[in-house]
């Protein structure tokens, strides 16, 4: 028997990565890759196989997979967190290109490169100005047009203004990606990177992905579930996206908390492709204080 100690040490890791052999395991206390490995004389953690066997672990072996978190079943997450209207903003002036968002968005929700939920752009104004960069994901419309062509609801607005797809219902038909006026929705052609995860499907997390489905950036409300901000907030090392509630007018990136209406008044708020009247609850501020020349180079490997 182990150690009470060492139970609830395990409770809070997840082992590394899934080796040869390795298999994943649901238990009470959550969602575990077990991979093989040699017998060493340190703590060993008892995980629950899914085919009803008892593995141990090495303690050392183990540590939390984050992008394995669950979201709420597909019936659940058709409704939104009470009492909130989720909104981000995007400060242009901070992007540096340091494309942490699109990493961590990736890893958390099991993505290959060729198909991210967020895109950095090099945008320029006119000939004579300086590029700037920027991030671009599903706007979260207010009046969203790829929910009004679904024939078959797959799509669908929830109260807290957050746009998911439920795969369970998606026929693939990608009426949804002509209708968006931002291409901001991918098309899963083939299996992710770490194949099919043992997992409960939720719209909330897009995990585990279907093939000959769609896809897109979910705001993460798995995340704001726990109280936590969305992967790409978080990871961002130069503040660039705030996150929050519109109803409490507040939105922080994780070092810096403003008022959300103060924020847009006071750097002149925006937001993208306003005139086609989508309603988009991704905002943005002005690219103010660009550098010039642009050093495209020098901007790409920058996380400062």
């Amino acid at each position: 028997m182990e150690s009470k100690n060492s139970m609830s040490d395990s409770r809070r890791q997840f082992l590394k990565k899934i080796s040869a052999g390795g298999v994943l395991a649901v238990t009470g206390l959550g969602i575990y890759a077990v991979s093989s490995c040699n017998q060493t004389s340190e703590e060993k953690t008892t995980l629950l196989r899914p085919d009803g066997k008892l593995v141990q672990v090495p303690n050392s072996e183990i540590e939390e997979m984050e992008h394995l978190h669950q979201g709420a079943p597909p019936t659940e997450a058709r409704h939104g967190i009470p009492g909130k209207k989720f909104v981000m903003v995007v400060d242009l002036a901070k992007c540096k290109n340091a494309r942490k968002c699109i990493n961590a968005c990736d890893k958390h929700h099991n993505l290959t490169p060729d198909r991210p939920y967020i895109k950095v752009l090099e945008m320029k104004d006119n000939k004579k100005s300086s590029p700037y960069w920027m991030p671009k994901k599903c706007f979260q419309c207010d009046n969203p047009p790829c929910v009004k062509v679904c024939p078959v609801g797959a799509t669908y607005k929830r109260t807290d203004g957050i746009v998911l797809i439920d795969n369970e219902r998606c026929i693939g038909c990608r009426f949804c990606m002509a209708a968006c006026p931002y291409s901001a929705r991918i098309f899963n052609w083939g299996s992710p990177p770490e194949g099919k995860l043992n997992l409960p499907y939720s719209p909330e997390t897009s995990l585990p992905s279907k093939i000959g489905t769609v896809a897109k950036c979910d705001f993460c409300p798995e995340m704001l579930r726990m109280g936590k901000l969305p992967h790409c907030v978080s990871a961002c090392p130069n503040g660039v996206i705030y996150f929050g509630d519109e109803i409490d007018d507040t939105v922080t990136n994780g070092e810096e908390t403003v008022r959300f209406s103060t924020l847009l008044k006071d750097k002149a708020g925006y937001r993208y492709m306003e005139e086609l009247g989508t309603k988009p609850r991704v905002y943005y501020l002005p690219p103010v204080d660009r550098l010039f020349p642009f050093d495209k180079t020098t901007q790409e490997n920058s996380e400062s």
